[in-house]
């Protein structure tokens, strides 16, 4: 807290204050890292195993493996939050489960979920991009300044 917000506290307020700073729990931060460390890589690894199966058995190069690849994570993260599975995963691994695919799926899945007893078109469909939706805003807008920014250069380095 700001000093000059504890000069607006009375004496008691500031005593509860400090009491509520001893008492609150630490939380386990090289230990959350760690778990979100190796659960994020599990994703990774996994896509890039599922990646492997399409190159080696459906005669996919590099290039055209990625989509199908992510094809494949998103009706699994999807398959996993209908069950409630994911959830249990994303609260042990934190932020190891918001690699973008995963986290993107589970967030549009679990919004439709929860609003399917207001109907498909109404509820599953009104709803889904609920949470999702800041996020699609906000990756079409950062793709936009990139690819400016991108052109910018390109059009500097032409001259």
């Amino acid at each position: 807290m700001t000093s000059e917000k504890k000069k607006k506290l009375t004496k008691m307020q500031q005593q509860y204050q400090q009491l509520s700073n001893q008492m609150e729990p630490k939380r386990p931060v090289v230990s959350n890292c760690i778990r979100a460390f190796l659960v994020g890589g599990a994703i990774c690894t996994f896509g890039q195993f599922i990646q492997l199966i399409f190159i080696t058995y459906f005669n996919f190069d590099e290039k055209t493996a990625g989509s199908p690849t992510s094809a494949v994570i998103i009706i699994i993260t999807v398959i996993l939050t209908g069950f409630g599975i994911f959830d249990h995963i994303a609260q042990w691994a934190g932020a190891g489960t918001a690699i973008p695919i995963t986290g993107f799926a589970n967030s549009i899945a679990s919004a439709s979920i929860e609003h399917r007893s207001e109907g498909f078109v109404l509820g599953t469909g009104g709803n889904m991009f609920k949470i999702a939706g800041s996020v699609i805003a906000i990756g079409t807008f950062s793709a936009f300044v990139v690819a400016l920014i991108k052109i910018i250069f390109l059009w500097l380095g032409g001259m």
